[in-house]
């Protein structure tokens, strides 16, 4: 219940939204980004913030009118989650997802 809370009240998921567009934003060409989350919401927005950014078009018409182009390749198609040693030495690990993507404009 804190935990929900806290999320809410200082607004972090906005953040990361936003500061993960900007960060992208900032990267040169060939750069790479690598995200770790240990929450599924902040997980849910890391995801779907990579994925659109690896397609040229994001509109949901027919023939596309939002002008959107791709600007990033996904290095790991899957999430890399911690190994049962890494939990085992690192018990909170557990929970920690890892995305890198690599910017091709």
């Amino acid at each position: 219940m804190f935990q929900a809370i806290r999320i809410e009240v200082n607004k972090e998921l906005e953040n990361l939204e936003i500061s993960l567009k900007d960060a992208i934003d900032l990267l040169d060409k060939n750069g790479k980004i690598f995200v770790i989350s240990f929450h599924s919401l902040e997980d849910r927005i890391v995801k779907q913030i990579l994925k659109l950014e690896t397609k040229d078009c994001i509109c949901r018409d027919i023939i596309c009118s939002c002008g959107h182009t791709k600007c990033l390749k996904l290095i790991t198609k899957k999430p890399i989650i911690p190994t049962d040693k890494e939990i085992k030495d690192n018990p909170r690990s557990r929970s920690a997802k890892a995305r890198c993507a690599e910017k091709i404009i």
